[in-house]
């Protein structure tokens, strides 16, 4: 239905993929049908004839979904989240790891900004083969975006959430958010607290490749492993 004549052509957000996104994730609260959403998401991710623009945003909207509980947790500790739904959370957290390999196998064929997405959702699931791979395959950022630019300060974090080192995380935590971004309560668990400032970075990273010139290598399939 999606891809048929009568569909809009231009896949603008004024269509079903907007009130779609509304309703899977709704005020950014998993409900009970969140998980059953994930398929059509994951579909979308990894149909060529979606847009870029558009695979980028599943995949975020994936990791959004995934990250729910722990992003939570960080915003309001020490009090619980007055609208959790601890059970759908958790199914639909599973249904996104259940896609994840999937997603990440397309790796290769991606843009740079999908790229950036599903190294997001490489450290929230991560896997023995997974993180290893994560330093070779994003060199590419590491190389063309510095320290203290959006992209180059997303690349670096997740590579150090990749080396499963709480206490450089939590420094890095602690940096970041007094310089750049939407803070967190100290007292909150580590985990919570990073993947709550690496879904704020995310947001962010995937205009800035939006606005990048067609044919460059961050988003045209450099960098492959």
């Amino acid at each position: 239905m999606l891809f048929s004549p009568s569909a809009d052509p231009s896949w603008n957000d004024r269509g079903f993929l907007r009130d779609f996104y509304s309703e899977i994730l709704h005020q950014d609260t998993c409900q009970a049908d969140t998980a059953d959403g994930v398929a059509l998401l994951s579909a979308l991710a990894t149909d060529d004839r979606v847009p870029p623009q558009h695979r980028f945003e599943t995949v975020r909207l994936l990791f959004s979904i995934a990250t729910v509980t722990d992003r939570h947790l960080a915003e309001r500790w020490p009090d619980l989240p007055p609208h959790a739904d601890p059970s759908s959370e958790a199914r639909a957290r599973q249904a996104v790891r259940s896609s994840t390999p999937d997603l990440l196998g397309r790796w290769a064929v991606e843009c740079g900004a999908v790229r950036l997405a599903l190294a997001g959702l490489a450290v929230v699931f991560p896997t023995a083969r997974t993180l290893p791979a994560l330093t070779p395959r994003l060199r590419v950022f590491t190389d063309q975006h510095s320290r203290g630019t959006d992209i180059g300060d997303y690349v670096r974090f997740v590579l150090l959430l990749a080396a499963r080192d709480d206490n450089r995380t939590l420094d890095a935590v602690e940096t970041f958010t007094d310089a750049y971004w939407r803070g967190t309560a100290r007292g909150a668990p580590t985990r919570a607290r990073a993947l709550h400032l690496l879904g704020q970075m995310l947001t962010r990273v995937g205009p800035v490749l939006a606005r990048s010139r067609a044919g460059d290598d961050t988003t045209a399939g450099a960098g492959n492993t």
